[in-house]
């Protein structure tokens, strides 16, 4: 199975971990790592390590992260990618992180999994338009 680490800022890996569980149960290989207001760099690298150590004997690690750049972003991947069958992804939503857990149990190929989780990331993005029910009156009145 790929493993999952979800990371963000403050409480973002908890609390979308916290839905997901309340959604699809609890997730396996599996590990959220905030990165809290008192943490320093080092505290987070100290953290991630940790997530990509409990998750090494998986078929290769998903990393989702909250914003591009970010220092929760930027630290998995400098962790993340000299281990080698590493992908780090920001922009992370509930959709997308319920669609790739599912996916886990039947996609072993993590390229195809990360592709999967960006397009359902972005195809979860949706805009609410209301569009106005014209009434026809009958001629012959009501």
């Amino acid at each position: 199975m790929i493993g999952l680490i979800v990371t963000g800022h403050g409480n973002f890996a908890s609390g979308l971990t916290s839905s997901l569980k309340l959604i699809a149960g609890d997730p396996e290989n599996y590990v959220a790592v905030d990165f809290l207001p008192e943490y320093s760099v080092e505290d987070l690298e100290r953290e991630l390590t940790k997530a990509f150590d409990e998750l090494k004997d998986c078929e290769g690690i998903l990393v989702l992260s909250d914003l591009g750049g970010g220092s929760p972003f930027k630290t998995a991947v400098t962790i993340g990618y000299p281990k080698g069958n590493v992908e780090v992804l920001a922009g992370t939503n509930l959709p997308m992180m319920i669609e790739v857990n599912m996916a886990r149990k039947f996609i072993e190929d993590l390229g195809a999994l990360t592709d999967m989780a960006m397009n359902t990331g972005k195809d979860q993005v949706v805009r609410y338009e209301f569009v106005p029910v014209k009434q026809e009156i009958p001629e012959d009145g009501i």
